[in-house]
């Protein structure tokens, strides 16, 4: 009698389960979608600040020096070009 009862309790907790996720899965949703969109405005603002505080209309801005692309290239090393052999 012991073992019907805990297999009757077990799918009654199962299946209520099931009915409140049905139930508040759409609200969850809803909350998690809401959470994202104010992450991702929050980051673009922040981009979009950024970049309007430090660079105005019509303003070019080169990040790097001309001289620092050849530095790297030496530091790298040479190139290998390898040939497959049949």
């Amino acid at each position: 009698m012991g073992l019907l009862k805990t297999i009757f309790f077990i799918l009654i907790f199962y299946y209520a389960f099931k009915f409140l996720a049905r139930l508040f899965a759409p609200f969850l949703m809803k909350k998690a979608a809401e959470t994202i969109q104010k992450k991702a405005e929050q980051q673009f603002r922040g981009q979009h600040t950024q970049q309007s505080s430090t660079v105005k209309d019509g303003e070019t801005i080169i990040d790097k020096k001309p001289g620092s692309q050849q530095e790297t290239k030496k530091t790298v090393g040479e190139y290998v070009d390898f040939e497959e052999i049949d």
